[in-house]
């Protein structure tokens, strides 16, 4: 796996595929592999896909201090340079669209399209301090637990109920902590790029989930009316949709990238 170097940081990432890059940014407790990897034949095609490791996950490391919204931003940017042949396409999920976002404002000549999923631009809202609250306290004593409430408020009821017993059983042991969890659910809690959006200028599709317990849905909306010129659009899933509805998100990807 490639490298570069960040300020403090050994930055991650993989790189697979032709064509023009398309950047695929993850999101709190997920890396490049374990969020987007199942997805990336869906764009080899016309895409090189690009998935760094941004501090606090996969093999990526750095001095360990107090992540921000910029760092993480410059460390995508950076990769983006180094792997891609031109502006590339950049596809942020969950804290990753927020990550996605300020790199669009902050080097706007190094997007092309960004599609924002299940992002949000301020933490604010008191329900949604709470959940990174619970985040935060549940892997401070057991990351079982945090594991299980993850499934329990990632996905759908619906989905959740499919999985059965036995396959929630197994999600919940599947799962394993990425190095910095805790400081990426710090900065979850200090989220605010509000003064950013204006900035984007890059073509822009904000995806919202309608059964989001994590992000719920004034996140991506706020994100869009923030964003001039975006686009909106909603998918019925819970905040997993990597996983819920893949195909769903891919079209939808796709749709808008290769226009």
């Amino acid at each position: 796996m490639p490298s570069i170097t960040v300020e403090d940081a050994t930055v991650h990432y993989a790189a697979e595929g032709n064509g023009p890059g398309l950047v695929l940014v993850h999101g709190t407790q997920g890396s490049g592999e374990t969020n987007w990897a199942h997805l990336v034949h869906a764009f080899t095609d016309a895409r090189t896909v690009i998935r760094p490791d941004f501090s606090g996950s996969g093999k990526t490391t750095d001095g360990g201090g107090e992540l921000s919204v910029e760092g993480l931003a410059g460390q995508v940017a950076a990769v983006a340079r180094a792997a891609a042949d031109g502006p590339a396409d950049v596809v942020g999920f969950s804290l990753g669209a927020v990550v996605a976002a300020a790199a669009a404002a902050l080097r706007p000549g190094l997007v092309r399209r960004l599609v924002l999923v299940a992002g949000w631009p301020y933490t604010g809202d008191a329900r949604q301090r709470l959940m990174f609250q619970l985040w935060r306290d549940l892997v401070a004593q057991d990351f079982q637990l945090f594991n299980r409430m993850a499934v329990l408020c990632g996905f759908s009821p619906a989905f959740v109920e499919a999985m059965g017993e036995q396959g929630i059983a197994e999600a919940v042991a599947s799962g394993s902590r990425e190095p910095g969890l805790d400081r990426q659910i710090d900065l979850d809690l200090r989220v605010d790029i509000r003064g950013l959006l204006p900035g984007i200028t890059a073509p822009t599709l904000v995806v919202g989930l309608t059964q989001d317990q994590m992000v719920p849905g004034w996140g991506p909306s706020a994100l869009h009316e923030g964003i001039s010129g975006s686009r909106y659009t909603e998918i019925d899933s819970g905040h997993m949709v990597i996983f819920e509805r893949p195909a769903e998100l891919v079209d939808l990807v796709r749709g808008f990238i290769l226009d």
